[in-house]
């Protein structure tokens, strides 16, 4: 079993930055793919960022491509997501998750139904 723990998400003015972390526990994550996904009130889960399991490989969705970076540390058992610049459609909560060791493109991250753990999200809040 792999716990998934969200944290770091605040209220940030329009143009700031933040960076929110996800902490593994259960056991170690370095050989999952891991992505980042954020939901918006009334509106489905929509996907941002994956990264390999080496974290040599990342994709991104084209609204957060140039703004976000996603990174790990797998010797902190932790993935983050750091985003600049951000906009007032960045506000959502936003979710971690894993995935199993797979041997495929990273570009299959970025499906919700691909990933085996989920977090309980960080709320992200940005004001204009």
């Amino acid at each position: 079993q792999v716990q998934l723990v969200e944290s770091g998400g605040r209220l940030v003015q329009a143009g700031g930055s933040l960076r929110v972390s996800c902490e593994a526990s259960g056991r170690t994550i370095s050989s999952y793919g891991m992505g980042w996904f954020r939901q918006a009130p009334g509106t489905e889960r929509e996907f941002v960022a994956a990264i390999s399991s080496s974290g040599s490989t990342t994709y991104y969705a084209d609204s957060v491509k140039g703004r976000f970076t996603i990174s790990r540390d797998n010797a902190k058992n932790t993935v983050y997501l750091e985003m600049n610049n951000l906009k007032s459609e960045d506000t959502a909560e936003y979710f971690c998750a894993a995935r199993t060791p797979i041997y495929d493109s990273v570009c299959v991250l970025q499906y919700s139904y691909t990933y085996d753990y989920w977090g309980q999200g960080t709320q992200v809040t940005v004001s204009s």
